[in-house]
């Protein structure tokens, strides 16, 4: 008699990126993904998509944002972020390049906190997710 393999979740923080995206966007969202392995866990995978649209429709609501995270109620199934990008290049012109790529990787740093609350099994609080989003950026930022 075979017995059924219970599959434990993959752990980590991975990034892919859609054909498209700046590749300065691109490199930023992965030095920010290596300090982020170092510093926090990731029990349970999720994968960062850096999507090269202007707005990325949200599953829930069904409206355009700039960021999502998909928080499945079952932790066997892997959560993920996806990160709109598209705005880029309006973003330096309207900022410079520093301010827009911070722009893009704040986005990235409050859906990675909503993950710790979804982890922890908290209700999704947009405050935490901005103030504590912000201390992962600064955190980031004193390391380089």
């Amino acid at each position: 008699m075979r017995r059924a393999r219970v599959q434990c979740p993959r752990s980590g923080l991975r990034v892919r990126c859609q054909k498209g995206v700046e590749p300065a966007v691109r490199q930023s969202c992965l030095n920010f993904a290596v300090w982020l392995r170092s510093t926090i866990e990731f029990p349970v995978r999720v994968v960062v998509y850096l999507k090269k649209d202007y707005q990325i429709k949200n599953k829930y609501s069904k409206e355009l944002v700039s960021a999502t995270f998909f928080a499945p109620y079952n932790k066997a199934i892997e959560p993920y972020i996806r990160i709109a990008t598209g705005d880029y290049e309006e973003l330096v012109s309207e900022r410079g390049e520093i301010d827009a790529l911070w722009a893009i990787l704040r986005s990235m740093a409050h859906e990675i906190v909503h993950y710790q609350q979804w982890i922890e099994e908290k209700e999704f609080d947009e405050t935490e997710a901005e103030t504590k989003g912000e201390e992962l950026l600064d955190a980031f930022a004193d390391s380089l």
